[in-house]
């Protein structure tokens, strides 16, 4: 169990790299070598827009944490890596693009999201590929990376561009299909 333990610290480790190297996958097709990103391992939460996909993680965790509302609420991939901690310790969470500071309070994650996420795509309805990075520590999780995605959605609404469909799909596909992508032909 504790080789099992310790490859999974490496993936959250080498994930994290990654981001801040600028390889978070989504890479243009066949036309684009695969990614480190792409070989990892990791849950990605994949379902409409208000359908309850950040309600799950956050049953998951065991916290409230991440923003809910109608629309588009999930605007980039949130990067979850959970880590195991002794019982007893104090859980805190821990963003990649602010090491060393630990949030204890998890409305203040919420609103750190919110920031980040407005930081790059400004406060528009626009979504990014960039992911954002959370690390919380906890005795009440196990250790596991789930990915937290912008919901599907039919139509665009206003303050959208007329290919927000097609862009959740495809950064939705980029993470789904990552284990599929470089495998050989799909069978019938």
């Amino acid at each position: 169990m504790a080789t099992m333990e310790n490859a999974i610290v490496l993936v959250n480790r080498i994930q994290r790299a990654c981001t801040v190297l600028g390889d978070h996958g989504g890479g243009d097709g066949a036309a684009s070598l695969p990614t480190l990103w792409e070989a990892l391992p990791s849950i990605a939460v994949v379902g409409g827009q208000s359908s309850g996909k950040s309600s799950v993680l956050e049953s998951i965790v065991g916290r409230d944490f991440l923003r809910r509302g109608s629309g588009i609420v999930t605007r980039r991939p949130l990067v979850l890596q959970l880590h195991k901690m002794e019982d007893g310790m104090q859980e805190y969470a821990e963003f990649l693009h602010m090491p060393k500071h630990r949030f204890a309070d998890f409305s203040l994650v919420r609103k750190e999201i919110q920031d980040e996420t407005d930081r790059l795509t400004g406060k528009s309805k626009q979504i990014s590929p960039v992911p954002l990075h959370l690390s919380i520590y906890s005795p009440h999780v196990v250790n596991l990376t789930l990915i937290d995605l912008p919901g599907l959605t039919k139509v665009a609404i206003e303050g959208q561009p007329e290919s927000i469909v097609q862009d959740i799909k495809k950064l939705v596909r980029s993470y789904v299909a990552k284990g599929r992508k470089h495998k050989g032909p799909k069978h019938p």
